[in-house]
Order: C-alpha cells, then sequence, then structure tokens
C-alpha cells in the first residue's frame, strides 16, 4: 500500500501536517450514517459545522491492517482534489482512534431525495439533467487527477441544503488508476456496478482484475436511468440477480421512452465494451447539448422540497452499507448555540 505522495506507507503512516486536525477540538453530535466499518455524526470543529467519520480499527492485525490502508488511501484521495461537487475534506487524525472530517451538507442523500419525490413523480428534466452534470463534472475531476470512485450511487450523493446541487462523496473505494496494477474487484454496490468488475456471480474474496476508469462511466448511467425514472435500476431483481443479468445477459434497464438524444448518452454510457463508453469530458459536452436542442420549459423558481432531509456522509461499505437514519437525534438548537453539556461531546475526552 506504498504511495509516493507522502501520506501513508507499507508500515506507519503519519499524516501530513496540512491535513493534520487537533482532535481536542473535534466535538461530536448525534449520528447520522453507519457502515461495517465506520459511522458517521454531525459535528463541530473549530466552530464549523462538519462531518465527522470514525472508522473501526478491526480486531486482527490482518484486519486492521486492511482497514489503515484504506483510511489513508481516503485521505490521499481526499486531499488531492478539490472541486465545487466534491464534498470538502476538511482534515483527519489517525489517533486516539482514526477519523476523517468533512464538510456537513444538509439537503440529505440523492437516494433519500428520490424516495421522497416518488408519492409526487418525476424529477422537473432540467433539474435532473442539472444534477447528472454536477455528477459529471466531479467526476471529470477525480479521473483528471487519476482517481477511480468505483462507488458511484445515488447513497454517495449529497445535496446542498437548497437541493440545487449535488457533491459526490465517499472515498473509502477510490484508488488511484494505474495500467500496470491488478486492482481488487467486486468492489461498489452491484446493482450500479460495472460489468467488468466481477466475472462470476459470487467473486472470490480479493480477486484481481484489469479494469479502467470506464467503469465510472457504467455506474454514471444507471445513475442517470434512476434521476430520469425515479426508478430502482433492475426493479424486482435482487442485488446480485441485477449483476447476473447485466454481466451475462447483457441485461439494461429499458431506455425506450427516454429522448433519442438522452438515450443515447445513456446506452453509450453502460456499453458493455468499456472502450465504447464516452469520457465524462464527452459526457458533459453531451448533456449540455442535450439541453440547448431539446425545448423543455425550465423547472419554477420554487420546487417543492421533501421534508426533514439532512446530511448523511455515507461511510465505505461496498454493497452492505446500512443507513441508519434518526432524525429525532438531530438537536433542534443551533450548532453555534449548543449549550456546555448539551448533545454535542469533546471528541478527545470521550476517546480515552
Amino acid at each position: 500500500m506504498g504511495s509516493g505522495n507522502g501520506f501513508y506507507s507499507t508500515g506507519e503512516f503519519n499524516l501530513e501536517a496540512t491535513w493534520s486536525i487537533d482532535p481536542k477540538l473535534l466535538f461530536v453530535g448525534p449520528k447520522i450514517g453507519e457502515g461495517a466499518h465506520s459511522k458517521v455524526y454531525e459535528g463541530k470543529y473549530k466552530n464549523q459545522n462538519v462531518a465527522i467519520k470514525i472508522i473501526n480499527k478491526g480486531d486482527t492485525p490482518e484486519e486492521i491492517s486492511k482497514i489503515e490502508g484504506r483510511f489513508a488511501r481516503e485521505i490521499a484521495m481526499l486531499s488531492k482534489v478539490q472541486h465545487k461537487n466534491l464534498v470538502k475534506f476538511i482534515g483527519a487524525c489517525k489517533k486516539p482512534i482514526m477519523v476523517i472530517v468533512t464538510e456537513l451538507l444538509t439537503g440529505g442523500t440523492l437516494r433519500k431525495y428520490l424516495l421522497n419525490m416518488r408519492p409526487r413523480g418525476l424529477l422537473d428534466t432540467r433539474v435532473a439533467i442539472g444534477f447528472a452534470l454536477d455528477i459529471a463534472r466531479a467526476m471529470e475531476c477525480l479521473h483528471s487527477h487519476g482517481i477511480i470512485h468505483r462507488d458511484l450511487k445515488p447513497e454517495n450523493l449529497l445535496l446542498t441544503f437548497d437541493h440545487k446541487s449535488i457533491k459526490l462523496a465517499d472515498f473509502g473505494l477510490a484508488r488511484e488508476e494505474s495500467l500496470t496494477e491488478m486492482m481488487t474487484a467486486e468492489t461498489g454496490t452491484y446493482r450500479w456496478m460495472a460489468p467488468e468488475l466481477y466475472s462470476t456471480v459470487t467473486l472470490r474474496h480479493g480477486e484481481k482484475k484489469h479494469y479502467n476508469h470506464k467503469v465510472d462511466a457504467y455506474s454514471f448511467a444507471i445513475v442517470l436511468w434512476e434521476l430520469i425514472h425515479n426508478k430502482l435500476p433492475f426493479e424486482g431483481m435482487s442485488n446480485l440477480q441485477a449483476a447476473y443479468a447485466a454481466a451475462f445477459k447483457n441485461v439494461r434497464p429499458s431506455a425506450d421512452e427516454l429522448p433519442e438524444d438522452l438515450a443515447l448518452i445513456v446506452t453509450s454510457c453502460w456499453k458493455e465494451d468499456p472502450n465504447g463508453r464516452p469520457n465524462f469530458s464527452q459526457i458533459i459536452q453531451m448533456l449540455h447539448h442535450y439541453l440547448s436542442t431539446t425545448a423543455v420549459p425550465p423547472p419554477p423558481e420554487a420546487t417543492a422540497v421533501p421534508p426533514r432531509m439532512f446530511n448523511v456522509f455515507l461511510p465505505d461499505s461496498p454493497g452492505t452499507s446500512t443507513l441508519i437514519s434518526k432524525e429525532d437525534e438531530i438537536p433542534t438548537t443551533p450548532l453555534h448555540d449548543t449549550p456546555k453539556g448539551g448533545p454535542f461531546s469533546c471528541f478527545y475526552q470521550c476517546c480515552w
């Protein structure tokens, strides 16, 4: 797990001073998400509202080593790139426990937003394409830095407070792309995973395969289809059934009801041959072309907002992340007005 960027090595690693935070200044509030290897909390750092991801260290030496490597790699990815459509990285610390701190987004996940919209119908087309452009720009930035996200899905896409833009989150599975390195297969979540990421329905754990950044283009196509239809892709199938159908029968969600130009974008992105898929610069151009040539009326100025939305920065659990939404745990008192001894606890004191 070595790296030439100064963030981590095969043994003990030290955080670069630029990104090292003082745990004594970190205050932890209500839990807003949980996965197999981490928990996410609302919190404060230097009077700034933040999302605090606390990583479980593991029990065995092998597990500890693997988790520490993933932690260091995630920090390296987050600190390497900055973009308005990527969740802002604030800092991290390794002791007393491993923690990653990012900006707090209060608009909720795209998954929750779409679920709340479903009783009322579809997203406005321009809103859906606007969200797709946000996602594509974030992915273009990552790929320009040689980073593959590998887990692009609605749970890892967060909305701003006004629900007007989207930011990509969770770099727990992100990897630097290499032409020579064999990368671990079975990453991400089956329903949104590119078929080349698996070769059998049940993969051997840790199997290595050659693939490249075009896996993210496939996932983008599934997300775009979902944005337009507001339906779960491969509805009626389990995750494994969806993976089998996509990989071995070349099954895709139906694009029959899409306008021709939009159908072309979606179907080109989910092509079976990765080399036939466009890159994200091309995807952005195609989306802009669709907007400029389609007589789609602009969305109303005041779009209905689903009630009681809040931030979830989903942790790094491929295919098994379980979102624990506890809206009643969120304090009604603003963070900066929270009295001493209130719902926010000193992270440093709690962990010793």
